[in-house]
């Protein structure tokens, strides 16, 4: 198992079709939470606040556990927001944790 950050861009004006496909994904983060593999997972402001909001998000980053790139690739695929045409690009690399 590694590590892998995946770094998502939002498409402009995608507020609306990111809250309402937000249940969906937080499930998903929930399952890996359960699963004992998630280090970290949250959206980008896309304004200097922590609650942007009709601004919005510029995106996403998602920390977790998988066997492989090729695996977190296909879950970083598989993403609610994807669906509904939320993220204009999905960037997935591998990460090593070094502190705390």
């Amino acid at each position: 198992m590694m590590l892998y950050a995946i770094i998502s861009e939002d498409k402009p004006d995608s507020l609306q079709r990111r809250l309402a496909a937000r249940p969906a994904h937080l499930a998903r983060l929930q399952q890996l939470q359960d699963e004992g593999r998630l280090v970290l997972a949250g959206p980008h402001p896309a304004i200097d606040s922590n609650d942007p909001g009709e601004a919005g998000f510029s995106g996403s980053l998602v920390v977790a556990e998988f066997t492989d790139w090729r695996s977190a690739q296909i879950w970083a695929g598989e993403d609610p927001y994807i669906e509904a045409d939320v993220y204009a690009k999905v960037t997935v690399k591998p990460f090593r944790k070094v502190l705390p």
